[in-house]
């Protein structure tokens, strides 16, 4: 007679190291009228928050892929069969370099570039668990959080979490962005986009806890890959935006841009200054890149799931 075999255990998500926060007001936006006029970065107002958990670090390859192989989901990339990469960071034959960006042609098309081979087919994650994952869109994001029961924070979240404890501050760590020759965050260094020196010890994507925490024990809110946020992207906003707890859902619309923060390893001052508190940056739900990743706040302490305090002025 037959025994029955025991069912696999169940896989569950790797644990979240977490900071809670004890909201309060800050002053949201650029105190030094430095971002683009585009991004909606004025004007400066006051919001106040409710206590939030938020990750210490963006989610992990290691994260990521214990979710992929437990539920079996397939990214936005691998579904198109193609991701952007940096062109010096590609690791594909020319039979792979499908194209480059029209209007940034430092980013190739690569076949086969995904998660678990974030610079092209001719490689792979092995040995980068504790980086960030990448290539991942918001619906990628957003099936995660499902599966972990967590959500993704709001800007007002972001910002409040970036800065830290600091106020009107222009960088997570304060004003310098190398204070005393010092790398406090993972951007891209020498002459973009044909010569990068990796001078902070880095090229594409460094580990999560790389450089030093900011003031509430938070890496990476600045640099390394940009993070997906809650809120659907409006130039407007800020102009009416309610004081407590704002959320900017985004219309249920195909074109529909969404929220990024912190910039990345390719921000630099001649062409992304976004690595900024203040800087925001816009795409649509579909898109995925080797330098877009996120990271999550605990579901029980998000203010993304209340109802929609706003639509977008061109919604």
């Amino acid at each position: 007679m037959r025994t029955a075999r025991p069912a696999a255990r169940e896989l569950r998500p790797l644990p979240h190291e977490q900071r809670t926060l004890a909201g309060g007001t800050f002053a949201m936006g650029d105190a030094f009228a430095e971002g683009y006029p585009a991004d909606g970065e004025l004007p400066v107002h006051d919001v106040t928050l409710s206590p939030f958990a938020i990750d210490a670090t963006t989610v992990t390859n290691a994260h990521f892929a214990r979710f992929a192989r437990a539920t079996g989901h397939v990214t936005d990339a691998e579904r198109a069969g193609s991701s952007a990469v940096f062109h010096a960071y590609a690791l594909a034959g020319p039979a792979d370099v499908l194209g480059r960006s029209p209007s940034a042609p430092w980013w190739l098309e690569v076949r086969g570039a995904d998660w678990r081979r974030p610079y092209g087919p001719l490689s792979g994650v092995d040995g980068l668990d504790d980086h960030p994952v990448v290539h991942v869109s918001l619906r990628d994001a957003l099936a995660y959080c499902a599966w972990t029961g967590r959500a993704l924070p709001t800007e007002a979240q972001w910002e409040y979490a970036a800065r830290g404890g600091l106020h009107g501050a222009r960088y997570a760590w304060g004003d310098e962005l190398t204070p005393g020759g010092e790398h406090h965050c993972h951007v891209f260094q020498g002459t973009f986009p044909s010569a990068p020196t990796g001078a902070d010890g880095w090229f594409a994507t460094a580990p999560v806890r790389a450089f030093p925490p900011n003031g509430f024990g938070l890496y990476d809110m600045a640099g390394n890959v940009w993070e997906w946020c809650a809120d659907g992207f409006d130039p407007t906003w800020y102009a009416r935006s309610p004081r407590r707890d704002p959320h900017c859902p985004a219309p249920d619309t195909p074109d529909a841009r969404h929220v990024l923060r912190g910039g990345s390893y390719l921000c630099h001052p001649s062409y992304c200054n976004r690595y900024r508190v203040s800087a925001r940056t816009a795409t649509t739900a579909d898109s995925f890149s080797g330098n877009c990743g996120f990271r999550t706040t605990s579901r029980a302490h998000s203010s993304a799931e209340r109802p929609p305090d706003c639509a977008p002025a061109d919604a």
